[in-house]
């Protein structure tokens, strides 16, 4: 049933990085006319590998291959269609496409599984138009918050009239919801977005958690003043003090594996060059696959922001902003890809995601899992994005595998 995968997966790549707001770099961003055409591009594949298709009131793209009967829990698989900014070709979009394979591969072969299979190319899960992530995964796992509806985007139309003009009807979001007794399981192939398998010189990894992330805010008060005339030893300078508290951040999330820290925004004021920088603002990003061992670095970091304060004679305000929760990948699931990619003659290796996944909306629904697959340099969110003919074409072995030697939970 097998054959050859890495063509046709990497040819479709190319066609839905060419639908792009944006001629000279891939955007695509949720409800915009090019989530309709990627989605209608999407559709007609998943026609084509024998799948009933919909989209859903949130413009997911779903397909359905059934199983041996009509009407059977569904092992889902998935990632998305929307993009960042300048994007890369392969997040999400590689997920979609190699799981349409994959299924394709069994309707040309005329294979029905003792389940149904379900394919959804998620509408939302980057956030870039709303500024709210996983809104896709979300409406399909029963969390989506409706008060979301009323957020605006750069032009000031909300989601509510978005979702209008891209023909859903936003006061039945909640029909879009699955029940988890009709989903085996979830299970996403995407690239690592890191450089973990290459540095192992594996093309695919099985992933064991996705790292739960804390955000802050942090308002640093100083005093502005004039850059000549107020002595070194009398200063309050809050971007002095921010300096420090990014070098503690830094210093704190070194010292302990699988925990990350970033600084990616800092705002000056007044931001003249000859005047003391009077007031900062700040943003704080905490990562690690085990709430507990972030929850620790997040006490240890206020506290570090609280003797900087202290210390230096500023106001130091962290407000928090976000908390995700990490999604723990489930072992009879992980055991399970383990064995198809040992199968497909690599080594198993288990590694945690440090990005966020839909999946971490679906695991209020369903338990869940990921592949993931190497990428040049670790590097994404970057055109620069890429993976080689060869790790797409053993990516798709291993998913298929996955599928058709799936063996759903036992019950209690």
């Amino acid at each position: 049933m097998q054959g050859g995968f890495s063509t046709e997966i990497l040819q479709r790549i190319e066609a839905l990085a060419a639908i792009s707001e944006d001629p000279a770099w891939l955007t695509r961003v949720f409800l915009s006319p090019e989530h309709r055409r990627a989605n209608a591009l999407v559709q007609s594949w998943m026609s084509e590998a024998g799948m009933a298709t919909r989209s859903d009131a949130v413009g997911n793209m779903i397909g359905r291959y059934e199983g041996e009967r009509p009407g059977l829990p569904a092992l889902v698989l998935g990632s998305h269609l929307d993009t960042v900014r300048k994007a890369g070709k392969y997040d999400g979009m590689l997920g979609v496409v190699t799981a349409i394979a994959c299924v394709a591969a069994l309707h040309r072969a005329e294979r029905r599984l003792p389940f149904a299979v379900e394919v959804i190319g998620f509408a939302d899960e980057e956030g870039v138009r709303f500024g709210a992530t996983m809104l896709g995964s979300r409406a399909v796992a029963g969390t989506f918050d409706s008060a979301l509806l009323d957020r605006r985007d750069g032009a000031g139309v909300t989601m509510a009239q978005a979702l209008h003009d891209f023909g859903c009807d936003p006061t039945v979001l909640a029909g879009a919801a699955m029940a988890p007794r009709d989903i085996l399981a979830y299970a996403e192939l995407h690239i690592e977005q890191g450089p973990v398998l290459e540095a192992r010189g594996l093309p695919v990894g099985c992933v064991t958690s996705i790292n739960g992330a804390s955000r802050f805010e942090v308002d640093v008060v100083g005093t502005a003043g004039h850059a000549g005339t107020v002595p070194m030893a009398t200063r309050r300078d809050a971007l002095a003090a921010a300096a420090q508290c990014v070098l503690a951040i830094e210093q704190r999330c070194r010292g302990e594996a699988d925990l990350v820290g970033t600084v990616g925004v800092l705002q000056v004021s007044p931001g003249a060059i000859n005047v003391i920088p009077g007031e900062i603002r700040f943003a704080i990003d905490l990562r690690a696959p085990h709430d507990a061992q972030r929850r620790r670095a997040e006490a240890d970091v206020l506290e570090l922001l609280a003797a900087i304060g202290r210390e230096r004679g500023v106001a130091i305000a962290p407000r928090k902003v976000h908390d995700l929760p990490a999604a723990a990948c489930a072992p009879w699931l992980m055991a399970q890809i383990d064995r198809a990619i040992a199968a497909e003659g690599v080594a198993p290796l288990r590694l945690p995601s440090g990005a966020g996944h839909d999946g971490m909306a679906m695991i209020a629904v369903a338990e869940i899992c990921m592949i993931f697959v190497r990428c040049a340099g670790g590097i994404s969110h970057n055109p620069a994005e890429a993976i080689t003919a060869e790790d797409a074409e053993i990516a798709a072995r291993v998913l298929l595998r996955f599928i058709t030697d799936f063996e759903p939970k036992a019950g209690p």
